[in-house]
């Protein structure tokens, strides 16, 4: 078991080498060809931004995933859908969204907070670039002078065959599983091969994620 410590040079070390939660490496940076080189080897940077001063990096041998086709639509979320209550965009207000997730419910505030200032301006260039996306969860609000009241969503990034979703919020019950099936639903017609949830959560699971090696994982996001 080790912890690599990386340089000005764009390199990661293997992952088989690293801590058991999946650390593999501290330092580095957070630009663009760094972050591509690490999602397209299944490397992720998480850190709390008040107790790190720079990205660890992570790469769990074992892999919470979802697969579009097999996204698993309850009951009641069936029914909210055909409310037609929320209207569903992509790309629309990716500011919006990466901002909503860092501050939505005082994260903020959280000792763990990962998604600070540096982090959301790396996403953003990412955005920039074409590899983020957003998918947001739009409210119907008259008095917004659009008429409408962005209530949840979630952003992740697109490499090689899959999607490594970041982060999610909801300002309203339901919100953010509205935006992941909307999602899955978009992957499964392009032929994505997974959804990366990076970390096992109880709705996510209910949702239909499940662990796959990390060997799977980069057969498939390889193609």
């Amino acid at each position: 078991m080790a912890v690599y410590r990386l340089d000005g040079d764009l390199w990661f070390p293997n992952p088989y080498e690293g801590e058991e939660d999946g650390l593999i490496a501290i330092g580095g940076d957070l630009l663009e060809d760094r972050l591509l080189l690490a999602y397209s080897n299944g490397i992720f940077p998480w850190f709390s931004f008040r107790h790190y001063k720079e990205p660890l990096w992570y790469c769990p041998l074992k892999r919470f995933v979802i697969f579009p086709d097999e996204i698993h639509i309850s009951h009641s979320m069936k029914q909210l859908i055909r409310q037609d209550k929320y209207l569903v965009t992509v790309n629309e207000d990716f500011d919006g969204v990466i901002n909503g997730c860092a501050t939505a419910n005082n994260r903020t505030e959280e000792l763990g907070a990962w998604l600070g200032e540096n982090m959301i301006k790396a996403y953003k260039r990412l955005h920039e670039l074409g590899f983020a996306i957003s998918v947001e969860v739009w409210e119907r609000d008259v008095e917004e002078k659009d008429g409408r009241r962005l209530v949840g969503g979630l952003y992740g990034v697109t490499i090689g065959n899959g999607f490594i979703g970041e982060s999610m919020f909801s300002l309203v019950p339901n919100a953010s599983k509205l935006a992941l099936i909307y999602l899955a639903k978009m992957l499964s017609s392009v032929g994505c091969a997974f959804i990366d949830c990076q970390l096992e959560t109880s709705h996510l699971k209910s949702m239909g994620g499940r662990f796959i090696p990390y060997e799977r994982y980069m057969e498939l996001l390889r193609g």
